[in-house]
């Protein structure tokens, strides 16, 4: 391939608007060739401030003869179809979090992907940050001792009462969108051998779809990792890993601003430390990795995908298995427990 890769976008999702679509256009590697949505009105308003066309129709996007890629923030449940389409139509795709909402369908498209030599890239951002390849050098090299256990928390402030991620129909709730954070950190660290042991969704009073929840995991070498998520709760985007000799801490860990100072706490006994770090844009590096895949020919993080997508069912299938709905007690509102086990 030469020359910038071409690509379009499938609808105009706050996250397109606000991270992708600017670093895009950042890219010397991207050009935006159109801006697709089911409102042409909002396509042409973004397209006028990208430079590109506007398109009405996700379809009629799929149809144009010159693009060569293209990004998928659409709903999580409207994933499945569109990936697979713009697959059939020879195209490369940048999906977002997760690809799809089964495993069987995300295994699916990710072969899919491979036998037709396209690449399809999950948007998991934190993982291109510098930071964790900091992190997962010092643990190699013995900065905490042994590694015994991973804790990590994803949680954010209450969306606005039409927010697409409490709608069941679209895919919405709190695993699929916030607990895949803490997850693939967990899968990042401790690797693809990961399991779950337990797990616990819980819905709150007047949703659809849980809005919190925890998991517990393992290693079969027995180090265990806890995840907490949520999305009715104050900001908390932290993980912590803890050793036989010391701890290490990264807050701000997940979505950080491209100017943050990276920072990853060092604790051995009574000492501690701060590390920090030259900023890192993580979401330019998400963009580079992808074109960086497309000109080669690889297919990043594959494994980690599927995997991720295998552990987000088994939680969900743990925690759903009693179906023990019950009411909790907390002051001022009742919140249903969708299942524990």
């Amino acid at each position: 391939m030469t020359g910038p890769l071409r690509v379009g976008v499938i609808g105009c999702a706050d996250i397109a608007v606000r991270r992708m679509l600017p670093a895009f256009a950042s890219c010397p590697d991207i050009e935006i060739a159109a801006v697709a949505s089911r409102d042409l009105a909002k396509a042409r308003q973004v397209a006028e401030r990208f430079g590109c066309r506007a398109i009405h129709g996700y379809g009629e996007l799929l149809e144009l003869d010159d693009i060569q890629a293209v990004y998928v923030p659409l709903p999580a449940a409207l994933h499945a179809r569109w990936i697979e389409a713009t697959l059939h139509t020879g195209r490369h795709v940048l999906a977002e979090k997760p690809v799809t909402t089964h495993y069987d369908r995300t295994r699916d498209l990710l072969e899919l992907a491979a036998s037709r030599d396209l690449v399809l890239m999950e948007n998991i951002m934190f993982v291109h940050h510098h930071r964790h390849r900091v992190v997962q050098r010092m643990v190699a090299d013995g900065a905490i001792g042994e590694l015994r256990s991973f804790h990590a928390a994803f949680t954010i402030p209450p969306l606005a009462d039409s927010d697409i991620r409490y709608n069941a129909n679209l895919g919405g709730g709190a695993l699929a969108d916030v607990g895949v954070y803490p997850l693939r950190a967990a899968l990042h660290f401790l690797g693809p051998e990961l399991d779950v042991i337990g797990a616990c969704l819980v819905q709150g009073a007047g949703r659809q779809v849980e809005t919190s929840g925890a998991a517990l995991l393992s290693t079969p070498g027995s180090v265990t990792a806890q995840i907490t998520f949520g999305m009715e709760h104050t900001y908390r985007s932290s993980y912590e890993l803890r050793g036989s000799e010391g701890g290490i801490t990264v807050d701000r860990a997940f979505t950080p601003p491209a100017g943050d100072v990276p920072v990853i706490g060092l604790h051995r006994g009574a000492k501690a430390e701060e590390i920090r770090l030259e900023p890192h844009d993580q979401v330019a590096a998400t963009v580079a990795t992808f074109v960086a895949a497309v000109r080669a020919g690889t297919r990043p993080d594959v494994g980690d995908t599927l995997r991720q997508s295998e552990l987000l069912s088994r939680i969900s299938r743990l925690a759903s298995r009693s179906r023990r709905v019950g009411t909790l007690s907390v002051p001022g509102r009742a919140i249903r427990v969708s299942g524990c086990a």
